[in-house]
């Protein structure tokens, strides 16, 4: 049996969809990611809650990531239960039922010079 690693909840306390991005799509869409690294021998159950500054939560959106398999998932691309909205700040939690690794991602293309940053989540030990 492989040893899993990281943690079974997670935080993004940043996010930002901008609604418009320049280049070719699908590429250069500008998009927020959370990649997503299970080394376990089971599927990892995901899910995912948004936190507003000025609105309720939306969630949870459930994901399935294969065992020992990654998934690079666009935030931009949740639509159950809703999708989420452009152009407005927001906070994640992800949380699986098996530990899990994460890292954040975003691709903002709003100018040709597109910034590309990417860093490791929050990982909480509870």
């Amino acid at each position: 049996m492989n040893q899993p690693i990281g943690q079974k909840r997670w935080a993004i306390a940043e996010g930002y969809i901008p609604a418009y991005g320049h280049g070719p799509e699908p590429q250069f869409t500008s998009h927020e990611t959370a990649c997503l690294l299970n080394t376990s021998d089971q599927d990892a159950r995901v899910e995912i809650t948004i936190y507003f500054s000025d609105r309720e939560p939306i969630g949870p959106y459930h994901i399935n990531v294969p065992a020992r398999r990654t998934l690079h998932l666009r935030f931009n691309d949740l639509t159950d239960p809703q999708p989420i909205p452009h152009d407005t700040d927001y906070a994640s939690v992800i949380e699986s039922d098996v530990p899990i690794v994460v890292q954040h991602t975003r691709l903002d293309s709003r100018q040709s010079e597109n910034a590309l940053l990417s860093t490791v989540a929050y990982a909480s030990d509870r």
